[in-house]
């Protein structure tokens, strides 16, 4: 598991982090002063990088939280098959059978022989863009 802690006030919206084990991209993060005894609240709602779950926690500003290392490569579509599609990555030449993406203008652009990005986040592999 590639993830890194990071004190949960300074997180800020777009950034990732992992919550219930699954990486997310965060949307909202609201932080809170409190009285005279606590210490500071962040209340962060989060979506799941690979199930599009929304998931929200609320931690101390001062606590550490797992957040997970991106590692952005670049791939060559090999094949296109019903809901898989065949990658082969460009440095090292592996390839993997990954999920269609669910964005409808990234589906309808895969084709053999098309670069595209892949994020590979915690041992997982996901399209993100055409190159």
């Amino acid at each position: 598991m590639a993830v890194k802690p990071v004190s949960a006030g300074s997180l800020k919206e777009g950034s990732f982090i992992v919550i219930d084990g699954e990486p997310c991209k965060i949307v909202e993060i609201e932080k809170s002063k409190t009285g005279k005894h606590g210490s500071a609240k962040c209340r962060i709602v989060a979506i799941g990088i690979f199930d599009g779950v929304k998931r929200s926690i609320v931690v101390p500003a001062d606590a550490q939280v797992e957040v997970p290392v991106v590692n952005k490569k670049v791939g060559q579509v090999i094949a296109v098959t019903g809901d898989m599609v065949q990658v082969m990555d460009l440095s090292t030449y592996e390839t993997y059978e990954l999920p269609m993406p669910e964005e409808e203008d990234l589906r309808s652009r895969l084709a053999p022989g098309i670069e595209v990005e892949i994020w590979e986040i915690m041992g997982r592999h996901k399209i993100m863009r055409i190159r």
